[in-house]
């Protein structure tokens, strides 16, 4: 596999040294499902692009702090980079941030949830009990950490995960998409770091509440193994 990460984001420095990067942290996650080969890791926050995708099996994007309808320059760089890989049909994995600005380029409304922040561990329905690496599962939990949300399923493309809270969870265009919303690359503590940070706008009662949830496990593993299968073919 050779996959490169566009990186959306830069970590608290409060927590870098443990966790390095969302980059790191789908390096690990994809190579403790399995993956081998060459992960090339590219900030665009700083400019930072391959000279060419044409050698990339897949492009894989992260979250961000930042929305995908923003119009700082480096979202829009980004944005129109996305909307060439699409046209030139490379496989893409977005997530969170890179799932909402695929969704967005894509035709979807993406913007703020009305319900306010998703957060902690949450539980979605899995609709893709056949897809590879699924083992027939019809629901699936993972870390969360979001305020905007894709409000419409993009013309051509397969929901995979859903829930009353997330409508549009995870989605799949034939075999050159996959998108979720949640988190596979969070461990607990670091999604703890999260809720920590803001525990103010969550207020105390949905702080505790989320806080709690993370004790009960998450399935990024799973996931972590349907994105290989999905580069892989």
């Amino acid at each position: 596999m050779k996959l490169c990460i566009l990186e959306n984001d830069y970590l608290d420095p409060a927590i870098e040294a443990t966790y390095k990067g969302y980059g790191a942290m789908f390096e690990l996650l994809l190579k403790d499902a399995g993956a081998t080969g060459t992960f090339d890791i590219f900030n665009t926050v700083k400019g930072e692009y391959p000279e060419s995708f044409d050698a990339y099996d897949a492009v894989l994007l992260t979250g961000s702090r930042a929305d995908a309808f923003s119009t700082e320059p480096w979202v829009l760089t980004l944005r129109q980079k996305v909307e060439q890989l699409l046209q030139a049909k490379k496989k893409l994995v977005g997530v969170c941030f890179g799932h909402q600005l695929i969704g967005l380029i894509l035709g979807a409304r993406v913007g703020r949830a009305p319900q306010g922040w998703g957060a902690g561990r949450m539980t979605y329905q899995w609709l893709a009990p056949d897809m590879a690496q699924a083992n027939g599962r019809s629901d699936i939990a993972l870390l969360a950490s979001h305020q905007d949300q894709v409000f419409d399923l993009p013309e051509g493309a397969t929901l995979l995960a859903t829930s009353d809270f997330c409508p549009v969870a995870a989605f799949a265009v034939q075999d050159r998409v996959f998108c979720v919303q949640p988190h596979p690359e969070f461990v607990e503590a670091y999604s703890a770091f999260l809720l920590d940070k803001r525990r103010a706008a969550l207020g105390e009662a949905q702080y505790l509440a989320c806080t709690d949830s993370l004790a009960k496990g998450h399935d990024g593993d799973v996931v972590a193994r349907m994105i290989v299968a999905f580069i892989g073919g």
